[in-house]
């Protein structure tokens, strides 16, 4: 008996096992879903995030616009000079935070558009330019700082501190930390529900490597999650991961590539899910906003 009891869980493991990656990009998206233009006519967008009640906010960072997409399914303004926002990320008192590269800063908006600036700069100098952050379930904020040189900066373009890094804004959102150096330009970043694994995109080499997040913030175990980079990305309840540039490609917890979703535009920025069940992929590619009906929900 007892036998037998170990050979039915010994299967019930293996059919999850092979279940969780035997998916594909298909059965990840509701049937007959088709990719949908939204909206148009932006310069660039870029960094989507949901708050809690499901609306999407993205950033039109050369004019210098962020947006929301509300669950009624229209299209208003949010802010009009968010300091050239490009990347967000809602903490949990449902704040929006902002890596602002106008003066290379991170921001945190009120619901009302006032703004507190939390980080100014690393050891006395500026950043390079802010690019992307996810905030960890604790408060704390990581970010990544890459140098794409800006036409409408006024200090010097070149880089502010010694390379291109990653960083942690503490929960208490007093200090700053440098976390990892080991990048040629870090870009795309999220991080697992729960708050133990960070995934971090560095674009210029071509990788994507993920991280165990230890209780004080630190990171352990550096590993390569897929050969590929990513501007933006996101994840789902399965734990798969999207990834953005030409299109948008899903690999699943493995680090397998499952399938691709194309999009109609020369660059796909960023993405993340929103809608009132988290069920909606929504996509910001060049001068456009998409969303896919998807089978699967997003993870705040």
């Amino acid at each position: 008996m007892e036998r037998k009891l170990v050979i039915c869980l010994c299967l019930s493991i293996l059919v999850a096992c092979f279940s969780a990656y035997s998916q594909t990009v298909q059965s990840l998206i509701a049937p007959g879903a088709n990719v949908e233009k939204l909206a148009e006519g932006f310069s660039f967008t870029e960094g989507p995030a949901v708050d809690n009640l499901g609306n999407v906010y993205f950033t039109d960072q050369p004019n210098n616009r962020i947006f929301v997409w509300t669950v009624e399914g229209a299209l208003a303004t949010f802010h009009e000079n968010p300091g050239r926002a490009n990347g967000l990320y809602f903490d949990k008192q449902n704040r929006l935070l902002s890596c602002s590269d106008m003066d290379n800063e991170i921001w945190r908006f009120e619901a009302d558009g006032t703004h507190t600036v939390l980080v100014t700069d690393y050891d006395g100098k500026k950043l390079n330019g802010p690019n992307d952050l996810w905030v960890h379930p604790n408060g704390g904020v990581y970010f990544t700082d890459p140098l794409y040189k800006r036409d409408y900066w006024t200090r010097n373009p070149d880089m502010q501190q010694e390379g291109q890094y990653l960083y942690y804004l503490t929960p208490d959102l007093q200090s700053v930390k440098r976390i990892d150096t080991d990048f040629e330009q870090p870009n795309g970043i999220i991080g697992s529900p729960d708050g133990k694994l960070l995934y971090v995109a560095d674009i210029r080499a071509r990788k994507t490597y993920v991280y165990d997040i230890q209780p004080d913030g630190s990171l352990t175990n550096r590993r390569l999650f897929t050969s590929m980079g990513s501007d933006g990305m996101t994840m789902d309840e399965k734990g798969n991961i999207y990834l953005t540039g030409r299109g948008v490609t899903v690999f699943n917890p493995a680090g397998e590539q499952i399938g691709q979703i194309p999009v109609e535009a020369n660059w796909t920025a960023n993405v993340c899910f929103g809608g009132k069940d988290m069920q909606t992929l929504f996509i910001t590619a060049s001068q456009y906003l998409y969303s896919l009906r998807m089978n699967v929900k997003g993870v705040r």
